[in-house]
């Protein structure tokens, strides 16, 4: 490498450094990283909130096992799914994506948990957003 490319590497990198969408790009992937992976593993502790009071009943009765079990299930593919987005965040903000829309279906179909929906709504178009930035910004999109 020629102190020339070491230049043209540096500029391009503080250029993408400077960009809001990069900056966007790196928030998203963060938050979409740390959060399932926090609350994956709350759902083996209920530290946060009782989450077996967040699932449908008609859902508890259509999955085996008791509701802490199930939780524990969803708790894994959380943490799953904020690992798919740390490694490959092109596929994994998909993923969070397609289960926060399982979330929002889940709360909407008991009453006392819309605002929650609403929430998690705006949560599955910010792994929308990270999925599209994802194409330009993750590792093997184009950047420019």
């Amino acid at each position: 490498m020629t102190a020339a490319d070491v230049s043209t590497s540096s500029t391009a990198r503080s250029t993408v450094w400077s960009d809001p969408a990069y900056q966007a790009f790196l928030l998203l992937r963060t938050v979409f990283t740390v959060a399932p992976i926090l609350f994956g593993l709350d759902k083996f502790a209920n530290l946060l909130v009782p989450w077996p009071g967040y699932l449908a009943p008609w859902i508890d009765a259509v999955v085996p096992g008791t509701v802490q079990q199930t939780m524990y299930a969803v708790g894994v593919i959380e943490v799953v799914a904020g690992i798919a987005v740390a490694a490959a965040p092109r596929f994994g903000a998909w993923l969070v994506a397609a289960w926060l829309a399982g979330i929002v279906v889940n709360l909407l179909t008991f009453p006392g948990f819309f605002d929650i929906a609403l929430r998690d709504f705006g949560l599955l178009v910010g792994a929308v957003a990270l999925a599209r930035l994802a194409t330009c910004y993750a590792p093997g999109g184009r950047t420019s």
